[in-house]
């Protein structure tokens, strides 16, 4: 297992690295399964002193023969942030080897898509924004509406077609509220995402001319 440590903002010393090295020790149980080859982490240190609790940030991604597993944590110190982030990502592992024991055993869970098909539209697709007026400003390329700031990011990710399962499975590994993914039997692009409580929301795009 190769392991990357970078800082952003401050070097990284030997000893740390071997700190982080001796602290994913713990991932080997889960090796077998996932078949890690690398873990990359990234340190980060606010300069800010009014940002003292989260003077450092540690960002981990571990990449295998499965989608990437991503955590991150920040914390007053390095030491702890790494030991917050290392936490968020053994459980993520965990979920991951629980999801696939339940997938291969006679108890199969409840599909998105089933646990979604009784529910009415409205519930569907995301809030409508609010009909007041609010005057518009531009901001970067694109057009705002309202005096809030706003951070302009873009990315592009590469991906393969996976049912809703396998995107709700993913998106639990990154850790995020919800995923974009192209739906594999209908081929459209599709969103699932974290609504109250444990329940999910599904949204297809569809492309027309």
């Amino acid at each position: 297992m190769e392991i990357v440590v970078n800082g952003r903002n401050s070097e990284i010393s030997e000893r740390f690295r071997e700190h982080v090295e001796e602290k994913l020790l713990r991932l080997e149980k889960y090796d077998a399964r996932q078949k890690i080859n690398r873990v990359e982490v990234e340190v980060t240190h606010e300069k800010n002193p009014r940002q003292h609790d989260k003077a450092a940030k540690v960002e981990m991604t571990l990449r295998s023969r499965g989608p990437a597993v991503r955590a991150e944590a920040a914390s007053t110190d390095q030491h702890s942030a790494l030991d917050a982030a290392i936490d968020k990502l053994e459980s993520r592992l965990r979920k991951a080897g629980d999801r696939r024991r339940i997938h291969h055993g006679d108890k199969r869970p409840t599909s998105v898509a089933e646990a979604t098909a009784s529910l009415p539209i409205e519930d569907l697709v995301l809030d409508e924004p609010s009909s007041d007026e609010v005057p518009w400003t531009k901001v970067g390329p694109i057009d705002v509406q309202g005096e809030s700031p706003l951070v302009v990011r873009e990315k592009t990710h590469q991906g393969s077609p996976m049912t809703l399962e396998q995107a709700l499975y993913e998106m639990e590994l990154v850790g995020h509220d919800f995923f974009l993914f192209l739906e594999k039997d209908s081929m459209r692009p599709s969103v699932v995402y974290l609504r109250k409580g444990y329940d999910y929301g599904v949204i297809h795009l569809d492309v027309v001319d």
